[in-house]
């Protein structure tokens, strides 16, 4: 079967070569095909990430020549099918462009060619985005076995511009990853589809993410954020929140992991309300050096205003690292408040500060979330087991499209 993500590898997306990995170890053949480039150069990457990189298929990387090249490949293989796929392509254009269109019916070319190369008759699509637009197309072209794994919450802020109720319909089945996900696609889909609406966890390796006991007597307490620098993750209310905590007496120090778009604003917040000396932002880490600083936190925070359900909560709480977050999506999935975690009001930040200062105030309380926490993630978001099951799941459409 092939696997085909918008960008692979990359570390926003460590879960899907973990996924990966572990279907491969259960036997599962699985090529892998990212439509755009990896995010970082190869000198950047862990070696395994490395590896994945040499045998993935870079769609966009063929160039305008390769795109041609497959557009008459069909044309010559079947010009009434390519002609219908054309046709869906234009509909299928984000925005209703037709240059959109067109370029997904040309990548959609290029993958189903290099599918029908390898003898790949199922194709698996993370997130319900522009690459599950390609891989509609792509079943159009060669009738394969078209299922996807949908995480929200960005497939449903746009469900019209998503055209996710015609995706819902094309799929042969959908793999949600949460029951909150999985609620959302039976509200936009018709009821003769929902038998193909499963939920299957994501999950972290319990042996990679080890549990370690945290001190509680500690004079300042270490906070931990790991995400993309975003409006949606509202890391400028974390920012506001500290300057709270530290107008109060309260010691601290807080880490955020990551970049992206709102890192300037984050900046320039904590310039404003003069915090240089208690945060500091690392930029993008690998795995190993997120690792580390999860074996050296007191508390994780992640006050985001939208999430399907984030695996690096599962890998914080699979430390011992106790969490706050907010109750959206699939979140309250993963933590209940008051007994595997704390959840902050979205975009309250007076409420977040109540979190924190809770949190910092209760070493005894960080401790007994952080042992219910990591039983919750041994329960419900094992990777192995979920893994597993999701292999089941495979195994029996790959079988019958065998």
């Amino acid at each position: 079967m092939a696997y085909l993500v918008s960008r692979y590898p990359a570390v926003s997306h460590t879960f899907i070569l973990r996924e990966i990995q572990g279907l491969r170890a259960l036997g599962h053949s699985i090529s892998t095909a990212s439509i755009n480039p990896p995010d970082r150069a190869p000198q950047a990457m862990e070696a395994y990430e490395k590896r994945e990189a040499e045998n993935t298929f870079f769609v966009k990387a063929q160039g305008w020549r390769g795109a041609l090249a497959a557009l008459l490949y069909w044309c010559l293989q079947s010009p009434a099918t390519l002609y219908h796929t054309l046709r869906l392509g234009l509909r299928l254009g984000k925005g209703g462009s037709w240059f959109y269109g067109l370029a997904y019916v040309a990548e959609a070319a290029l993958v189903a060619r290099w599918m029908r190369q390898r003898r790949l008759q199922v194709l698996h699509v993370h997130f319900g985005n522009a690459s599950a637009t390609v891989g509609v197309l792509v079943k159009r072209l060669i009738g394969c076995h078209l299922s996807y794994t949908i995480h929200g919450p960005d497939e449903f802020d746009d469900v019209p511009g998503q055209h996710l109720a015609l995706k819902m319909a094309q799929a042969n089945d959908v793999v949600c990853i949460s029951q909150f996900a999985k609620g959302q696609l039976m509200r936009i889909s018709q009821p003769d589809h929902w038998a193909k609406l499963q939920v299957c966890r994501l999950g972290v390796d319990p042996a990679q993410f080890s549990y370690a006991e945290r001190a509680t007597a500690k004079a300042t307490v270490e906070l931990l954020c790991v995400g993309r620098l975003s409006s949606a993750k509202a890391q400028v209310l974390l920012v506001q929140a500290c300057a709270q905590l530290r107008d109060e007496g309260l010691e601290f120090n807080l880490t955020l992991v990551g970049d992206g778009p709102d890192r300037g604003r984050i900046e320039r917040a904590i310039a404003e309300l003069a915090l240089g000396e208690r945060i500091h932002i690392t930029g993008s880490l690998n795995q190993a050096a997120v690792r580390a600083h999860f074996a050296h936190a007191d508390i994780f925070v992640l006050p985001s205003l939208a999430e399907g359900i984030p695996v690096v909560l599962m890998e914080a709480m699979s430390c011992g690292v106790p969490c706050i977050s907010t109750p959206v999506n699939g979140i309250p999935e993963l933590i209940e408040h008051g007994r595997t975690g704390l959840l902050a009001t979205p975009g309250d930040v007076d409420s977040l500060t109540t979190q924190l200062r809770r949190l910092i105030q209760e070493p005894a309380l960080r401790h007994s979330l952080a042992q219910a926490a990591h039983t919750k993630v041994l329960a419900d978001f094992d990777l192995g087991r979920n893994v597993a099951q999701l292999s089941a799941t495979f195994s029996a459409f790959v079988g019958a499209a065998a």
